[in-house]
């Protein structure tokens, strides 16, 4: 007979066993075989044939699709400025100026350290639950090469670092995580699901995208030329889709 004891320990076992951890098990991938849409400009109406879309963490969900969530993880977005002076031990800066990626007027985050890479995942880990909340089933962390923009202050082994952190939020709160950028680097490694690969027919990078996650990369073109390259060479493995360099709401969208 069971000393009172050791039942009470062993419920208490039983219970926790059932209960599981807050995240058990692979999130679900986006699906195979279908199109999928780049709306990160302004959401727009869906056609039939297109099951996947990706909007930015602050736009509402498509019904009936799986829906991919945007957030700028390694830089800030330009309209976030007020949001980020209240951060601002956490944006990288040279000479007491923020590193500024030129292109799309985005302050590089401070991931060299332990302790900013804690707080900037608080931060980002944030949206990343209101995705969840909002319905989204997957995340997009744009800016996983913000290290070639930092002036050689931040390396690959901190981005290396800060990825394995926001994927593993990720899949706490339910969500597959999507590796953007830095093609020649294997996300699994970290845990990274599958691929948005930004005009990887352009870079001849597709290749290497899928060789990591497979049919499961989410290809955009912004050039005709390389769009019809993609076409021609990549489009009977992943999903492909040409829209204008803006993402604007009523841009270029054509799919293979």
């Amino acid at each position: 007979m069971l000393r009172r004891g050791s039942l009470a320990t062993m419920v208490l076992l039983l219970a926790t066993a059932l209960a599981g951890p807050a995240y058990a098990g692979r999130p679900a991938l986006p699906p195979t075989g279908t199109d999928f849409d780049y709306q990160l400009g302004g959401s727009r109406s869906v056609p039939d044939h297109v099951g996947i879309v990706v909007r930015d963490r602050e736009a509402r969900t498509a019904a009936g699709l799986y829906n991919v969530c945007y957030v700028n993880g390694f830089q800030t977005q330009p309209n976030e400025k007020r949001f980020w002076r209240k951060h601002w031990q956490l944006v990288l800066k040279k000479h007491g100026k923020p590193v500024v990626d030129e292109a799309w007027g985005e302050w590089v985050l401070d991931i060299r350290t332990g302790p900013k890479r804690k707080k900037l995942a608080r931060i980002v880990g944030r949206w990343i639950d209101r995705c969840a909340a909002d319905g989204f089933a997957g995340v997009e962390f744009d800016n996983l090469d913000s290290f070639v923009r930092s002036r050689g202050l931040v390396d690959r082994a901190d981005s290396t670092r800060f990825a394995r952190r926001l994927v593993q939020r990720a899949h706490a709160a339910g969500l597959a995580a999507a590796q953007k950028n830095r093609a020649q680097w294997d996300g699994s490694t970290v845990g990274f699901d599958f691929a948005i690969a930004e005009e990887c027919a352009r870079w001849h990078e597709c290749g290497e995208y899928v060789d990591h996650y497979g049919r499961h990369v989410l290809a955009v073109e912004y050039r005709a030329t390389d769009y019809r390259n993609a076409c021609r060479n990549w489009a009977d493995q992943i999903a492909v889709v040409r829209r204008d360099v803006a993402l604007s709401r009523n841009g270029v969208r054509t799919w293979c």
